[in-house]
């Protein structure tokens, strides 16, 4: 458990010798700004259940999307609660690993274009249902999302972005 947590957290014994040489973080005083920063705040505990709620709210939030969909009229309201609902799911990631870690992995090389692509879908998907009140685009722009949030969650399991290339790949070579 101690391992997950570690690698959840981004900490590794470089974090911890720079810990206890003192950093920035430690060496100013303590304001709620930095508490908020410092991933070491929550109890593991804390954590999880923060996750696990702002997980299950998103999750909700898109579900009810999707059944607004089916409504007349509905498509505005599900591109906002499917949009929120992406959001929160993202978001719950920060309990885990911390918000300014959880920044540092989105811009990763290896992230970076999937990060602005599904803030770009994000963006776009409230822009097309409010602003241009295209349903098309709007739908267009969820589908987006949807597989550049995905994209972004394969990116932090080993090899699954090379898996999920190959299963694509062999569905095409049909």
């Amino acid at each position: 458990m101690d391992k997950l947590r570690k690698a959840l957290s981004g900490r590794d014994n470089s974090d911890e010798q720079e810990e206890e040489r003192g950093n920035i973080m430690t060496q100013t005083e303590d304001t709620p700004l930095l508490r908020v920063m410092d991933n070491s705040t929550l109890s593991w505990n804390t954590r999880v259940k923060g996750f696990a709620i702002c997980f299950g709210v998103g999750f909700l939030f898109s579900f009810l999307g999707s059944v607004f969909l089916f409504l007349p009229n509905g498509i505005t309201i599900f591109a906002v609660f499917y949009t929120i609902g992406n959001i929160l799911g993202l978001g719950s990631t920060c309990f885990l690993m911390g918000p300014v870690s959880q920044c540092k992995r989105m811009f990763a090389t290896t992230r970076i274009i999937a990060t602005i692509i599904m803030f770009a879908a994000l963006a776009m998907t409230l822009v097309s249902a409010f602003v241009l009140h295209n349903k098309a685009l709007a739908l267009i722009m969820v589908v987006i999302q949807f597989l550049a949030m995905t994209w972004y969650s394969l990116s932090y399991i080993p090899y699954a972005r090379d898996a999920a290339k190959k299963c694509f790949g062999s569905c095409l070579d049909l």
